[in-house]
């Protein structure tokens, strides 16, 4: 017997909608003449417009990666804290955390952006390389002293059993980092945290048009490893 919409948990879902018809996009288009010639001065062009039409933690992104030989996806949301004339830059504990196992078998990741206030997304997909320990304590000075002694102290994603403490376990841990650190405020960068580069091979540009018939516009990477990037539009 065939599933009914009344068994389905979700479906179709439409927002705060009564119907089950999504809403339209309405806000804008895009063509080829409306490009940079580099993704990279594209996307601070889309990043500004985000931020200046305000929306909240435009930085936000959906970073996911791959584990070999499984093929196993995971991701999670992270935030963007550089762009370079080399890649998009996030941050992030490289010794425990499920991401750091999978670029270890797999140095490839795709980041996805979503600005819902301007109808866009960004997609990107490229090789992932580590940014070197005094690049990313650059960064790591600028962050909060909590945040600063929560990178040394998190074992990220390790399992907290709570016949063990749970949240206690990792209490005890600051605690030993704050003993450690106490009184100093130059605190080194933990040399299993930092920052990772993705440099895109591929940066997608999508705009929300109506009936769902979206301007969708493609960087490849110059396949001759230079500087140059090809422009494609996709159909939607």
């Amino acid at each position: 017997m065939g599933a009914t919409q009344d068994s389905k948990l979700i479906f179709a879902p439409a927002g705060t909608r009564t119907t089950a018809q999504a809403d339209q996009y309405t806000k804008g288009s895009l063509s080829r003449d409306q490009l940079s010639p580099s993704p990279f001065t594209q996307f601070h062009a889309w990043f500004t417009d985000a931020r200046d039409s305000g929306i909240s933690l435009p930085e936000s992104v959906c970073f996911s990666t791959a584990s070999l030989p499984s093929g196993k996806v995971s991701s999670r949301y992270v935030y963007l804290k550089e762009l370079d004339e080399k890649g998009f830059v996030i941050y992030s504990n490289w010794e425990h955390s499920r991401k750091a196992a999978d670029v270890k078998s797999n140095p490839y990741a795709s980041l996805a952006f979503w600005w819902k206030e301007v109808e866009r997304q960004v997609r990107v997909e490229g090789r992932v390389e580590r940014l070197s320990e005094k690049e990313s304590q650059v960064y790591y000075d600028l962050r909060a002293r909590g945040s600063r002694i929560g990178a040394w102290a998190s074992k990220q994603s390790q399992v907290l059993k709570e016949e063990d403490g749970g949240r206690g376990v990792l209490e005890g841990w600051i605690k030993e980092v704050e003993e450690r650190f106490e009184g100093k405020e130059a605190i080194p960068v933990p040399r299993f945290w930092g920052g990772l580069r993705v440099v895109p091979e591929m940066v997608e540009f999508w705009q929300g048009r109506e009936s769902r018939l979206h301007d969708r516009f493609r960087y490849l990477r110059d396949e001759k490893g230079g500087e140059g990037w090809k422009i494609e539009r996709l159909s939607p």
